[in-house]
């Protein structure tokens, strides 16, 4: 047991100013080590009306509790979300839930049924975990991924939250997170035994870049075993958006608040990530943060559709071939391919006109946040020599 439980204060539908609220806070992070989490914590605890911010992940960190401020305590608590009585123990006390945790995977490395029983199984454990214990507030971590593209691979260019868009979603993780939105969203406005209601909204990202994402470690890695070159599978006009971490975890800090302050507005919604990264070509982007680092990576060439199925089929068919005698190690598969070369992008405002938001961190400093964090993370690791590219 953490604690004696305590009935939320904050369970009136009528808006709210900050004065207002209970400044003795409890908040749970579920995911709370991870990527977009721990940037989740690590500014929650900058913000004063916060007494406690409880990390709850599976792998736990233990430096995320230097997040810890004069106001304000992180603990950091280790679970699965697809432990009920775990996740209850852990939810004792707590006012809102900030729900990030999910396996994030496009490469097919992971079972369907897995990833489904921790995103949407887990998600469900979330929500009746709140009912349980009276809490009234919890902000989801969706994904763009739920929306699109679909199997016909349709493009959606700069739409909005409001922008209809239909068909079976193409990647396995994208059908986890519709189906655990899905949940979200049916648990808006149901009743608590407290006489609140259970109060929930989405903050949907993209692509989401800056310290710790290892795809860009990866694909630095990678040019560099081809003498620098970074080659690319998009097309020329394929739009996608990137959001810098620190800007989408801002989002679900000030949505999380404002969720409390303003539950008729924010209740229900979904939310758009974004700032100012530029919404362009997405191998652009990803060459001028390498590039930022290392000047010099250079931007390569376009590897065709065609080619790039048939090494797919090349791939499947050594694995069926070879299987079980050797692994071949992750590769690309036709629903991550089709995803990557269909344009699938937004423009909106949405979240700062609910609540205010606007990024904390420009283009130019998250770019070089992300270059400083790079540089470290490869600082020490065996670069691949070019002739090693074949591999």
């Amino acid at each position: 047991m953490i604690g004696s439980w305590q009935q939320p204060s904050l369970y009136s539908s009528t808006t709210k100013t900050t004065s207002e609220m209970d400044r003795a806070r409890v908040y749970l992070v579920t995911g709370g080590c991870g990527f977009i989490g721990e940037k989740i914590v690590e500014l929650l605890c900058q913000e004063d009306y916060i007494k406690e911010v409880r990390a709850f992940d599976s792998v736990v960190r233990e430096e995320v509790e230097k997040f810890t401020t004069a106001t304000t305590h992180v603990t950091v608590m280790k679970g699965d979300i697809r432990d009920y009585n775990l996740l209850l123990a852990a939810m004792q006390g707590v006012h809102v839930v900030i729900h990030t945790a999910a396996i994030l995977e496009y490469r097919n490395t992971v079972p369907f049924l897995e990833m489904r029983a921790v995103n949407v199984g887990g998600t469900e454990n979330v929500l009746r975990a709140c009912c349980a214990l009276n809490i009234q507030y919890v902000v989801y971590t969706g994904s763009i991924a739920a929306v699109g593209p679909n199997t016909s691979c349709e493009p959606m260019f700069r739409g909005n939250e409001d922008t209809k868009y239909s068909g079976e979603v193409e990647l396995p993780y994208g059908k986890t997170k519709a189906m655990a939105e899905k949940l979200v969203f049916e648990a808006n406005g149901k009743k608590l035994s407290n006489g609140g209601k259970l109060r929930t909204c989405i903050i949907r990202p993209n692509t989401v870049y800056g310290e710790k994402a290892t795809f860009l470690q990866e694909l630095y890695l990678l040019a560099k075993a081809r003498n620098g070159v970074l080659d690319y599978l998009e097309p020329e006009n394929t739009e996608r958006n990137y959001t810098y971490v620190g800007n989408v975890a801002w989002m679900h800090v000030l949505a999380a608040k404002n969720l409390q302050l303003k539950p008729d507005l924010l209740a229900g919604q979904v939310y758009y990530s974004y700032d100012d990264t530029p919404t362009s070509k997405s191998f652009l982007i990803r060459h001028e943060l390498l590039s930022s680092m290392d000047p010099s990576v250079r931007l390569g060439s376009h590897i065709p559709y065609w080619k790039m199925w048939l090494m797919i089929q090349l791939h499947r068919i050594i694995k069926v071939i070879l299987y079980p005698f050797w692994k071949p190690p992750p590769f690309i598969d036709l629903p991550l391919l089709n995803t990557i070369v269909t344009t699938f992008s937004y423009e909106t405002d949405k979240a700062s006109r609910h609540f205010g938001y606007k990024p904390l961190f420009t283009w130019k400093e998250s770019k070089h946040r992300t270059a400083q964090w790079l540089k470290a993370a490869v600082g020490n690791l065996e670069l691949p020599q070019p002739h090693e590219k074949k591999n």
